[in-house]
């Protein structure tokens, strides 16, 4: 529990929120249910360990910040209690009520234990693929997604581990989960396109001669779109991302719209599936891009609004 003042609410409150909800106490020395409710937040506090945090405004010592709130709620009495997260007031309840009511306006705001424990797993699955332990990611994210299947993160990763291994059959079984949602996961529809390519790439052993005939065919006719399309999908099977791209980038040079934007949301999927994760950097500066990413993105921007 911290008191908040004019000099720390940005820090305390306001930035504090942005990794972990924040929990304000509006109260005030002469208000009697002020006094009834705060040990019960404390308890709380202790009860939900870490995974909100507890902040108490005095209304009399920082009337202006307390004004504001009880403004913006349309408020007029204390205690007011108030959710900060990612930075801003989401919600509230005023008066003393029972800690079960205050469970339940917790629980619709705060993470709960396994989706914390999944974030922690994917941070560390993250951490072992840095120091290059493809095995040691594999189990945490395997975790990660059995312990809270809707972390859609721990699944993107765990299923692009998957095939950068060339366990497609894992694959897909750890992606049947969330097949119908492609449509609404962009990132989803990336890792479909990609095992796509793959199951029309077939037979690893035919890729060096299905290659050459589609340079043949290439060869013979610049415009042959399906040709280069097959060619980019081969090298996607084989994970040669930028040369992927380059072949596409010729589809999209002489025609935009090819087969229903086939090969610019192809092109997408690709950027989608080689982005890294954003290293970490001090607060307040903004993680560079990865450079290849960067340099194919802006390929693609002069090549469609050209």
């Amino acid at each position: 529990m911290i008191d908040i003042t004019l000099d720390n609410f940005q820090t305390e409150l306001v930035e504090a929120s942005l990794t972990t909800p924040v929990l304000l106490d509006i109260w005030a020395e002469w208000c009697g249910p002020c006094k009834q409710l705060g040990p019960v937040l404390e308890k709380l506090e202790i009860e939900y360990e870490g995974r909100f945090k507890l902040a108490k405004l005095d209304a009399d010592k920082v009337p202006q910040l307390s004004s504001q709130l009880s403004q913006m709620f349309g408020v007029r009495s204390i205690p007011f209690c108030v959710m900060f997260v990612g930075g801003q007031p989401v919600d509230g309840f005023v008066g003393a009520i029972p800690a079960e009511q205050i469970r339940e306006f917790l629980d619709k705001h705060v993470p709960g234990a396994e989706e914390l424990e999944a974030q922690q797993q994917e941070e560390e699955a993250q951490e072992a693929l840095a120091e290059g332990d493809t095995d040691a990611a594999l189990e945490k994210l395997q975790h990660a997604v059995a312990t809270d299947p809707a972390n859609d993160d721990a699944r993107f990763d765990y299923v692009k581990l998957l095939l950068q291994l060339g366990r497609e059959d894992d694959a897909k079984v750890a992606f049947a989960p969330v097949i119908d949602r492609r449509a609404l996961v962009r990132r989803f529809d990336s890792l479909q396109r990609w095992m796509d390519a793959i199951d029309a790439a077939g037979d690893p052993s035919q890729w060096a001669q299905r290659l050459a005939e589609a340079d043949a065919k290439i060869a013979a006719a610049k415009r042959d779109f399906d040709a280069r399309f097959a060619r980019a999908q081969l090298l996607m099977a084989q994970q040669q991302w930028t040369a992927a791209m380059d072949e596409l980038l010729e589809i999209l040079m002489r025609d935009k719209a090819w087969n229903e934007d086939l090969a610019r949301k192809t092109y997408i999927a690709i950027l989608d599936v080689i982005e890294p994760p954003k290293p970490k950097v001090a607060e307040g500066q903004i993680p560079p891009d990865d450079p290849t990413v960067a340099t194919y993105r802006r390929r693609l921007s002069s090549v469609v609004l050209s």
